[in-house]
């Protein structure tokens, strides 16, 4: 493992111009490690900007397999990093060795699995129209069509997923993939793991020799208003709370020329238990549901935060089952003192609201996270109370009880956006509550029948994204391949010679890729 320097990445060199310092601490027993880090002036926050706007051209210009090597590089480095580095992020997150190992390695499959991306060149989207000039009244030009990437993106790396979310995580991935140079904002939570990260990132581009400004990091609370303000930024990606992506959205909207921003946000991911899934194995659901709400002591985007059923002596049961395997759930460290603190929020909100009642649970107390199980009244969500609907990060619930199918789908009609939504149910449940479905689809990125939404496959058909709040954009996904496309815009050549086109247009189709030319797909020369 490399020596800390607590220093910004600025063109490929260590930057410190700035005087305050940032402490990364212990996450289980909140003291100062040895590592210090110097926050990012505005003039090195500019400056990492401006090196992605240098590095844009080269890096976009390069073949998509020569980033396809670049990405295997980085990869290659993730994977070679050693215990020593695991302990570290260990230490500064509190997760255990076996989630971070696993992590690294969903982390550098991401950046293989973009590789073969870029290679197949689905990406492109590369259409051809070619020049009618028999058609009559008006000759049609030739008209050739594909995506490029948007320009420099800022990146914010999330808490919850100090690996696959955060400095090399798939918002970085992807948007290397789509050509676009990447700086990326440090979460204050793991600094320390950031930078051996960023190292790794490092060593790849020197080995692939890509250009110097295609990475960049900085350090600092308050940095990212002027990382997002910035003109070179063209985009922007984010994984974190509701209050922050919004920020983003806000400050990226008021620009003078107003950037894009992917905010993965807030959701609470509901959980509908229906009769016959319930009689047949009420118990097992129970069960199986409480693991979910606290694995990984609740900190994941997908965590189920709410289990709608039908009011029924089933139901009754299962809730009773639910209240006791719950109130047999140890407490966990949370990632941070800052998160611990949110949860406790959450949790005291929830316990004052007259409409929620407190089913199970032991009163916080001390440095860890305690599970809860909270039981609303169902007028609430139809009426689309927000607190009900507040997404409380951490290992707890709320069971939601709706007299019959009808009232069942005003409470859905009255959800927001979400992530993931997810029917337990069994065959003749499905065939009695068909029109669930399409209003879920409304409602959600991500439809589970059978299983529990705390795990993301990362692969070409995954969607992590969802209707506003759970995203700020709900055509997008910030896991799986199609992550690419928020980096990428279409532009149309005109009447261009063969010569200056781009490969994925020529008549030769040198890359040997899908295209749709004249209306048909073809990987067939023009």
């Amino acid at each position: 493992m490399s020596a800390i320097l607590g220093h910004n990445y600025i063109a490929g060199a260590r930057s410190a111009a700035g005087t305050q310092k940032l402490q990364s601490r212990d996450a289980n027993s909140g003291q100062a490690l040895p590592f210090e880090f110097i926050q990012a002036t505005q003039d090195e926050v500019n400056s990492a900007a401006e090196a992605a706007a240098a590095a844009y051209p080269t890096y976009r210009a390069l073949p998509a397999e020569k980033r396809a090597e670049f990405l295997e590089a980085i990869a290659d480095e993730l994977d070679a990093l050693g215990d020593d580095f695991v302990a570290l992020v260990c230490q500064e997150t509190a997760l255990p060795a076996g989630r971070i190992q696993g992590e690294r390695g969903r982390t550098s499959g991401q950046m293989r699995l973009f590789a073969k991306v870029l290679r197949r060149g689905d990406f492109y989207g590369a259409r051809i129209d070619r020049a009618l000039p028999e058609r009559k009244p008006l000759p049609r030009p030739d008209l050739r069509q594909c995506r490029m990437g948007l320009g420099p993106v800022a990146v914010f790396g999330a808490s919850n997923f100090p690996l696959a979310f955060s400095t090399a995580g798939g918002d970085t991935a992807s948007a290397l993939a789509a050509g676009c140079p990447v700086v990326f904002k440090a979460h204050s939570g793991h600094m320390a793991t950031a930078e051996q990260v960023a190292d790794a990132v490092l060593r790849a581009a020197e080995k692939t020799g890509m250009p110097k400004g295609v990475f960049n990091m900085i350090y600092g609370g308050g940095v990212g208003e002027w990382l997002v303000k910035h003109p070179a930024i063209q985009a922007v990606g984010f994984t974190g709370s509701l209050r922050g992506g919004r920020a983003l959205c806000d400050m990226a909207a008021a620009r003078p020329q107003p950037i894009p921003v992917f905010a993965e946000m807030s959701s609470i991911n509901p959980v509908l238990v229906l009769p016959e899934a319930l009689k047949a194995r009420g118990d097992a659901i129970a069960n199986e549901l409480t693991a979910s709400v606290v694995m990984g002591c609740g900190q994941f985007c997908t965590n189920p935060g709410m289990v709608i059923g039908i009011r029924s002596p089933e139901f009754s049961s299962f809730l009773e089952r639910l209240t006791g395997f719950m109130s047999e759930q140890p407490a966990q460290t949370m990632l941070n003192a800052s998160t611990l603190t949110s949860y406790a929020k959450g949790l005291e909100h929830m316990q004052a609201h007259p409409g929620i009642n407190h089913l199970t649970g032991v009163a916080q107390d001390g440095n860890q996270a305690r599970p809860q199980l909270f039981k609303a009244d169902a007028q609430l969500l139809i009426d689309g109370d927000e607190l009900l609907q507040e997404e409380v990060f951490g290992p707890t619930t709320v069971v939601v009880e709706v007299a019959d199918k009808a009232e069942l789908l005003r409470a859905l009609h009255g959800l927001r956006g979400q992530l993931t939504a997810t029917l337990i149910a069994d065959e003749a449940d499905l065939s009695a509550f068909a029109d669930l479905t399409p209003v879920l689809e409304q409602k959600a990125g991500r439809l589970l029948l059978n299983g529990y939404p705390t795990g993301v496959e990362v692969c070409d058909s995954m969607v992590h994204g969802g209707p506003y709040p759970a995203t700020s954009d709900s055509r997008g996904t910030s896991v799986g391949t199609l992550a690419i496309d928020r980096f990428l815009r279409p532009v149309c050549y005109q009447n261009f010679p063969e010569a200056v086109l781009p490969e994925a247009l020529k008549n030769a189709n040198p890359l040997g890729i899908n295209r749709l030319v004249d209306g048909e797909m073809t990987r067939s020369a023009i």
